[in-house]
């Protein structure tokens, strides 16, 4: 009996290493750690994001960059229950655009339809969808885009989404607005009067997914800035970002998978303008209108593919190095010394405790 192959390198990336994301989460996030005495400006520099780049409106990150900050910023600070402060502080012009066809909707319910509708224009680090359910309540529902994701940034952005979401419509429809359930699928953390003091309702742990349930009276309450004039005119406007958008989040996966299916080799710069049929010009221009670059987008690539690798226990770190166009094992841990804080060894026994948790 032949041994079964192993399994061929994965030719593509996921979505996590486009900066596609305005990054609305880790402004509100440095304020808050810098509130509790973290200094997060540090942190931002090491994953390509000073103060000038967070101030820019056109700034974009990545999931995974938007993920790592998270993580360490749990950490540093050693809040356990960060996402629920985070979310609690933030306002709805923080959206821009976005946040001002909200208010000027027509229902909370339309409201939140028409924030899932633009989620990617919005921050938003969760996927988002709504449903009403069979009594007629109003079902907000998050999923998490990465499976794969730290449990502490999971936890993290549920609970930030969540905060956001009834702090938000609080500001808009009234302080006494409260859900009539939220439900995480996450087990019962150990501060558990927080969530009770911010949602003002039951709260459920452990269920089947992550939900807000609203009661149909508070969905059809009126917006109290509802303007349709204002409203259409803005969604013109968000129709043309969003289609903006998706040609930029087209041009960082093609992209991607362009590095990815040529690795352990990193094509040239010169050649990606080529093989698109552009000059280095313009596609660096289309890059830092995407806010990045070519070298970190192929950097993110590499990253996810050694996290890949890592999973595979029958591959050595040497053999890990090749695959991923490292010169050596040593450049390999500084790399992921860089991206995680940690050893290969160590983010493989991570990787794996998760993989099988996942099981």
């Amino acid at each position: 009996m032949f041994p079964a192959p192993a399994p061929a390198d994965p030719p593509g990336t996921s979505r996590s290493t486009s900066a596609t994301i305005q990054p609305n989460i880790l402004r509100y996030l440095v304020v808050v750690a810098e509130a509790r005495g973290v200094d997060l400006r540090p942190l931002l520099s090491e994953v390509g994001l000073d103060e000038s780049l967070m101030r820019s409106a056109a700034l974009r990150v990545s999931y995974r960059q938007g993920s790592a900050v998270i993580r360490r910023a749990v950490e540093l600070t050693g809040d356990e229950r960060l996402g629920l402060r985070v979310g609690a502080a933030q306002h709805l012009t923080a959206w821009g655009l976005l946040g001002f066809a909200l208010l000027a909707d027509d229902t909370l319910r339309h409201a939140i339809e028409t924030g899932v509708k633009y989620q990617n224009l919005s921050g938003a680090m969760t996927v988002w969808s709504t449903l009403v359910d069979e009594d007629g309540a109003f079902v907000l529902r998050a999923d998490l885009p990465d499976p794969a994701v730290d449990p502490s940034v999971a936890s993290f952005l549920i609970e930030e989404g969540f905060a956001s979401v009834v702090t938000l419509s609080r500001l808009a429809v009234g302080p006494d607005f409260t859900p009539r359930v939220v439900e995480f699928s996450s087990p019962p953390p150990r501060q558990r009067e927080l969530y009770g003091a911010l949602f003002g309702c039951p709260v459920r742990f452990r269920a089947p997914a992550d939900r807000i349930v609203i009661d149909p009276a508070w969905a059809r309450a009126r917006m109290p800035g509802r303007d349709p004039v204002t409203y259409a005119s803005i969604l013109e406007m968000l129709d043309a970002q969003l289609a903006s958008r998706t040609d930029q989040q087209d041009l960082l996966e093609v992209l991607e998978v362009s590095v990815a299916q040529s690795l352990p080799v990193i094509p040239s710069f010169g050649e990606q303008a080529r093989r698109h049929a552009t000059s280095e010009r313009t596609l660096r221009r289309r890059l830092a209108d995407c806010g990045t670059t070519y070298e970190a987008l192929a950097e993110g690539v590499r990253r996810e593919r050694v996290e890949q690798l890592l999973l595979r226990p029958e591959l050595t770190l040497r053999e890990i190095a090749r695959r991923a166009g490292f010169s050596d094992e040593r450049a390999l841990r500084r790399a992921v010394r860089r991206w995680h804080g940690t050893s290969p060894v160590q983010l493989r026994e991570q990787l794996l405790r998760a993989a099988a948790h996942r099981e």
